[in-house]
């Protein structure tokens, strides 16, 4: 039956062992000790060791990962703690004393020890010793897992940062400096947005106007152009009738002479006519006259009225001209209030731009001022020539953990690029004088330590604003291997051994993608995301752009 050993095995995972029983092997230092900086677990030799500035400090054997299950070799830190611990995968399983490594569930913690590599890719630690080093483990606590023996050694050399006292001092005056200039700028952005908003609701009314004034104006415009029409007809039409007067008098004339002319003719020729045919003869030259006369009436009261039309033409023509002239003036002011709130609205859209990148660009300066007082992390990355500067930030996330700045990477150059380097962890334990004590910690094949260090080619820009306020806990990673995508924004650096088994790792569900969204609440810290912070996010692994989301990750582990 499978159901058996199965029920077995997870009895024994979650007993607590007898109160009388002690794990064989567990060590302590016989000094005074510190908080632990290290944690070496040896996979070889099934052991823990857990260091402070001065050497080891506690030592106990472990299980790690069976056959299928490895727990993979590398560098990894403290990313969690949880006291009592409970895994969801393998049916509530106790893990007590829990110190996470990966998100997708590598950890230290509380366990059986069968006496051989035997959990599901974490690495178990005897129970009262998990117990013990828990609330001494601080979180980011380095932790490397080495194939082999290996141990911190001392080391120095030039290459390694060499911290600046002046810069030290001058950090604390700086940092509230920045974060005035920063505050200023903030209120600065808030003011500037605020006034986009009412600028281009005035932009956005102003062309209402200018539409109804074009409509009155080409109304006015056909009216305009109507009594032109109307007064050019009524003058053609006035000059007619002058015309025809004119003609008429002329006309009129002629007859006159003419008449004369004849009378003359008719009086030698009719003198003998007697009198009944003169009286004809004078009433019909009187009705001619009246004839005439009437005629001539006619075309003075004709023309009267075509003067009086034209009067009025001129006068409508007049009136439709100040109409247009009118709605022409209201029109242009109309265009140019337009164009004010138009060049208003993208005026206070420009400053509000430039008043959010300024606020960006103080808000970096303050984070990187602020972070400059943490120890500082540096991963070189032979696979990709890269370099990556990391600092905890301390903000806890309601998910578990704490936020890391990673917003500063660095083409790094690398002697003979395509020979192997090892991984090495350089790490500064303690103040020394004015500069800093150093350990190394070997775990791979490759160069020694200090042929690995000087093949590598420091940016300026790192020596020159990293390596001054380099203090105690600060470390540099030289490896070949790329940074794991378990490497996060809520991790520190997590390199896996790619020459080693890693079963127990890669048989995991991976960790969700790190959407990560700008414009979040980062406490005071520019860092991580981008968008309003305006950080590039590095081009490995997670997070991405979008929007923010992590579910819980208890239990994603094995034993």
């Amino acid at each position: 039956m499978v159901i058996a050993p199965l029920l077995a095995a997870l009895t024994a995972l979650t007993a607590a062992p007898p109160a009388d029983a002690k794990q064989a092997a567990q060590m302590t230092a016989p000094r005074p000790a510190a908080d632990p900086i290290m944690a070496i677990v040896s996979i070889k030799s099934q052991q823990v060791t857990f260091y402070d500035a001065d050497g080891w400090i506690l030592r106990a054997p472990v299980s790690t990962g069976t056959t299928g299950r490895e727990t993979p070799a590398g560098v990894f830190a403290v990313i969690e703690k949880d006291k009592d611990h409970h895994s969801s995968m393998y049916d509530d399983a106790w893990m007590p004393n829990m110190l996470r490594i990966t998100w997708n569930g590598i950890a230290l913690h509380g366990g059986p020890l069968p006496g051989y590599a035997a959990s599901h890719g974490c690495v178990r630690m005897p129970f009262d010793f998990a117990e013990k080093v828990f609330d001494k483990a601080p979180m980011g606590m380095r932790v490397i897992i080495s194939p082999n023996d290996t141990e911190p050694v001392a080391f120095s050399d030039p290459a390694l940062f060499v911290p600046k006292q002046d810069v030290i001092d001058a950090m604390p005056a700086r940092a509230q400096a920045l974060a005035r200039d920063a505050d200023d700028a903030t209120k600065a952005a808030v003011a500037a947005k605020a006034a986009v908003a009412p600028a281009k609701r005035a932009a956005a009314t102003a062309p209402a106007a200018v539409r109804n004034l074009a409509s009155l104006k080409a109304r006015a415009d056909a009216e305009f152009a109507y009594a032109e029409k109307v007064l050019t007809a009524a003058t053609a039409n006035a000059a007619k009738m002058d015309q025809a007067m004119l003609d008429q008098a002329t006309a009129d004339q002629a007859k006159t002479d003419q008449a004369k002319t004849d009378q003359a003719k008719t009086d030698r020729a009719t003198a003998d006519l007697a009198d009944a045919d003169q009286v004809k003869t004078d009433q019909a030259k009187t009705d001619q006259t009246k004839m005439d006369q009437a005629k001539a009436d006619q075309a003075k009261a004709d023309q009267a009225k075509a003067d009086q039309a034209k009067a009025a033409a001129q006068d409508e023509r007049q009136k439709a001209a100040a109409k247009a002239e009118d709605l022409a003036n209201q029109l242009d002011a109309a265009k140019a209030d337009l164009k004010t709130k138009q060049d208003a609205a993208a005026a206070a859209a420009a400053a509000a731009k430039a008043a959010e990148a300024k606020r960006i660009d103080t808000a970096k300066a303050a984070a990187d001022a602020k972070l400059a007082g943490e120890p500082v992390s540096i991963f070189i990355s032979r696979a990709k020539q890269k370099l990556y500067v990391r600092r905890d930030t301390h903000k806890k996330w309601p998910d578990g953990g704490e936020v890391y700045d990673f917003s500063q990477e660095f083409p790094v150059t690398i002697k003979d690029p395509d020979k192997p380097l090892g991984t090495h962890i350089f790490t500064a334990v303690a103040r020394d004088g004015g500069g800093l004590r150093w350990t190394e910690v070997s775990i791979d094949n490759g160069d020694n330590a200090k042929d690995a260090l000087a093949r590598i080619t420091f940016p300026q820009e790192v020596l020159d604003r990293i390596a001054p306020t380099a203090m105690p806990l600060s470390s540099i990673v030289i490896s070949d291997e790329p940074l794991s995508s378990e490497t996060n924004y809520r991790t520190e650096f997590v390199a896996v051994l790619s020459n080693q088994p890693q079963g127990g790792f890669i048989t995991r569900a991976k960790s969700p993608d790190m959407n990560i969204a700008g414009n979040q609440n980062d406490g005071g810290f520019g860092f991580g995301w981008s968008g309003s912070s305006g950080y590039a996010l590095p081009s490995y692994g997670q997070p991405r752009r979008g929007q923010s989301y992590y579910p819980a990750q208890r239990g994603y582990w094995g034993n």
